[in-house]
């Protein structure tokens, strides 16, 4: 697996994925807010993703935002045949290392403890294998389920 900034021909690709999650995350891959925020941090070279070597398709895509010493995991999501194979992790590690600078604080909006996504995609789990903490509840999703910010304090 490779993990690489993101370029314009992984859109589709990319918008594939956020396909997938609709159902968890509301409309996202006919959103034209969704997709300038895309096309605003593959210009900014602040997506990621994960491709398989030697293979097509986009297997994961990670969208970040640094503001030191804030920063945001914006979005980060793993097609379902690739889920607990290490992309999410790949990915999640890459950020770190190019985008992040401590001291500081990483923050991320997941699944609130109820949302029926929060043990279906697992991403509570994963966050917390990843350092991060269970801080304050975040404002509904657009489906109208409860999100939480994870944080993750960087030395």
């Amino acid at each position: 697996m490779i993990v690489r900034l993101a370029r314009e021909q992984d859109v589709p690709g990319l918008l594939d994925l956020a396909g997938q999650v609709e159902p968890w995350f509301g409309p996202m891959a006919g959103d034209p807010g969704f997709r300038a925020a895309l096309d605003r941090h593959i210009r900014r070279g602040t997506a990621l993703v994960a491709v398989g070597a030697g293979q097509a398709g986009v297997l994961g895509g990670l969208m970040f935002s640094a503001r030191p010493p804030a920063y945001h995991v914006r979005w980060l999501v793993v097609s379902a045949p690739a889920r607990g194979r290490g992309a999410g992790r790949a990915l999640m590690a890459e950020a770190m290392r190019r985008y992040v600078s401590g001291p500081g604080v990483v923050d991320v909006v997941t699944f609130g403890a109820g949302h029926p996504g929060a043990t279906a995609s697992g991403a509570r789990v994963f966050y917390e294998r990843l350092g991060f903490t269970p801080a304050e509840a975040a404002a509904p999703g657009p489906e109208g389920g409860s999100r939480q910010v994870y944080r993750r304090t960087v030395p």
